[in-house]
């Protein structure tokens, strides 16, 4: 079964509602994954990072603007990271270090914060290498909770729960075969530290 829901409907009181039900997800999820190519998993997001993206989410779809208070619980579910009781397996794309949100400044404090939390025993990080040679191509983003039972799919204009039993096998096989091209460790640290000297240098402007 697939349940779409359009996002002006989802957000029809604004962003806060909306997190605060991600966080139910969250904490009901004890094993989850990820998979997003072009942007950071909102879950190792910055504030200045998640700001930006509300913002354009709230202008794109003219909804409610209460991104402060969309943000502040953004931030609050990333909790699931500190508690001890969760786990998230998450493959980034290479180019969700590069994908300008608000600018150097923003990508620099986002770079820092992925090489901070790299490490933490809640999660796997995997980063794509642009030029890795791949089994399988690449996927639109989803990711996997519950009970790693349900997939969601955020769309440009709506937003996707898959719960088939055979949908959601094919996106756990999908997710296996893109993690064998994903570089963790050593070798993810160094990709996020080419990163961090690029935002560094830029000759982009804020």
């Amino acid at each position: 079964m697939t349940k779409s829901v359009p996002w002006q409907e989802r957000l029809s009181t604004g962003t806060e509602a909306v997190q605060e039900d991600v966080i139910r997800w969250y904490q009901r999820t004890k094993e989850g994954k990820a998979y997003v190519p072009d942007m950071i998993w909102g879950t190792l997001q910055t504030e200045a990072y998640a700001t930006v993206i509300l913002k354009q989410v709230v202008r794109f779809l003219g909804v409610p603007d209460d991104v402060p208070a969309g943000v502040a619980k953004r931030m609050e579910r990333q909790g699931v990271l500190h508690d001890g009781n969760h786990h998230y397996d998450v493959i980034l794309g290479e180019q969700a270090l590069y994908t300008n949100i608000g600018g150097p400044t923003v990508m620099r404090g986002q770079i820092d914060r992925l090489l901070r939390d790299i490490d933490l025993p809640s999660l796997a990080l995997g980063i794509i290498p642009a030029s890795a040679r791949l089994v399988m191509f690449p996927a639109p983003a989803f990711g996997i909770y519950g009970e790693g039972d349900t997939v969601n799919v955020e769309l440009v204009s709506s937003e996707l729960d898959i719960t088939d039993e055979s949908e959601v096998a094919l996106h756990h096989k999908m997710f296996d075969l893109l993690r064998e091209g994903a570089a963790y460790g050593t070798e993810a640290v160094s990709l996020l530290r080419q990163a961090q000297s690029f935002w560094a240098k830029s000759p982009l402007t804020e």
